[in-house]
């Protein structure tokens, strides 16, 4: 009995996995899954959790689209003000699901009521050199 349900819990996680692997793919290209493999030789499980939980089950969910996803994302991570590296990657991710660079803009400039200033131009600096060499 419980080596079925280990079993059966094994086979969920994979399944949880290869469907945020899909989603990570789908979203961020090869940013994100650069970003999971980066993690290889130091924090394997880390990399794991990001594609489980955050792709597997977060941006899997019904009742918002990728799009406002990322908008939220993006947004969240202005307001952190500690996540260049994260912002970079979702937003870069926002414009290849189709994500307007005005859009974009207007996310931060949304976000200075709240985070002020300094946290609105340093995501404004991100936004310009991802909006430079953004290849999607």
């Amino acid at each position: 009995m419980a080596a079925q349900h280990a079993e059966a819990q094994e086979a969920a996680t994979e399944t949880r996995y290869q469907r945020g692997l899909a989603q990570l793919e789908a979203i961020s290209g090869p940013h994100g899954a650069a970003v999971v493999r980066s993690l290889d030789d130091i924090a394997p499980d880390l990399g794991r959790y990001i594609v489980e939980f955050a792709y597997g089950d977060v941006f899997s969910r019904d009742g918002l689209d990728v799009k406002t996803r990322e908008i939220a994302t993006v947004a969240a991570l202005t307001a952190m003000g500690t996540a260049a590296p994260q912002l970079r990657v979702h937003m870069q991710a926002a414009l290849r699901v189709g994500v307007t660079p005005a859009a974009l803009i207007e996310t931060i400039m949304q976000m200075i009521p709240y985070v002020g200033f300094p946290a609105a131009l340093n995501a404004v600096a991100i936004a310009r050199d991802v909006f430079a060499t953004d290849h999607r």
